[in-house]
């Protein structure tokens, strides 16, 4: 039963004070909802109806292309957010069969409360692609060799990952130096280093192999062309098409990527 409010003639003395309270009463009746990636929200969604008991344990989740159409989202979310789970230990990604639900592994769940490798991705997109273009009008000779010397060290028929890995690391480095900007280095270094998260980490399990690195060593050998070419658009697109190819290779289907996966 709602109560009534007593009734009394408005005045202009009275109706001053309107957007006052007005105000007051926004203030009491909202509050700011805290950021969340939209990964994290598809995996929230999906983790309540695994914890009601929706999903039982070793039940197969819907497809992504499934999920993604119910949830209004694109596929790389949906993937992003099912790998999410499955570093919490709820759902197992089976390449090629699909994510089937699974008991927690752990006592306390690892909860992603950081960007997602695809939002880290693109930002790499547009801050290394500048950084490339910096880095042409900047490099010398000595560099170049130097970089060189970096590519022999990236073959994965040559070297085992973890060399790859930091090979890598160096090469996506000595470009920030070659730009001539400390903040830079710092910036690249630690997008390069989030990889390194349980998410990130997982991802690369699913989809990175020897394939991808050989992929991605002829895309550095590219990349260094342009450099010694000292055209700073070339550099900078010939960076965006190589972190552009990375973060399509971390977007490709669950359920289609066992035939893409080298033994």
């Amino acid at each position: 039963m709602g109560v009534k409010l007593p009734t009394e003639t408005p005045t202009k003395a009275k109706a001053s004070h309107r957007p006052l309270d007005h105000d007051i009463l926004l203030t009491m009746a909202f509050r700011v909802i805290s950021p969340r990636r939209i990964y994290q929200e598809i995996a929230l969604q999906i983790r309540s109806h695994i914890e009601n008991g929706e999903f039982p344990s070793g039940s197969r989740l819907p497809s992504e292309r499934e999920l993604a159409q119910q949830l209004k989202v694109s596929r790389p979310s949906v993937r992003e957010a099912l790998i999410a789970l499955e570093v919490e230990g709820l759902v197992e990604v089976r390449t090629g069969s699909g994510v089937f639900v699974c008991k927690p592994q752990r006592a306390f769940p690892y909860h992603a409360s950081s960007e997602g490798p695809l939002e880290i991705m693109c930002a790499r997109i547009s801050i290394e692609g500048e950084t490339a273009a910096m880095a042409a009008r900047h490099i010398r000779a000595p560099q170049l060799r130097e970089m060189e010397n970096i590519l022999e060290t990236m073959d994965p028929d040559l070297n085992k990952q973890g060399s790859y890995l930091l090979a890598d690391r160096a090469f996506h480095l000595y470009i920030a130096e070659a730009a001539g900007n400390g903040v830079l280095v710092r910036i690249v270094a630690e997008l390069f280093d989030a990889r390194h998260s349980p998410l990130g980490m997982q991802f690369e399990r699913h989809f990175e192999n020897t394939r991808t690195w050989r992929q991605a060593l002829a895309e550095h050998k590219l990349v260094v062309k342009a450099l010694a070419s000292r055209n700073p658009e070339s550099a900078r697109q010939a960076m965006q098409r190589h972190l552009r190819s990375s973060h399509n290779r971390l977007t490709r289907q669950i359920e289609g990527s066992a035939s893409t996966r080298t033994s």
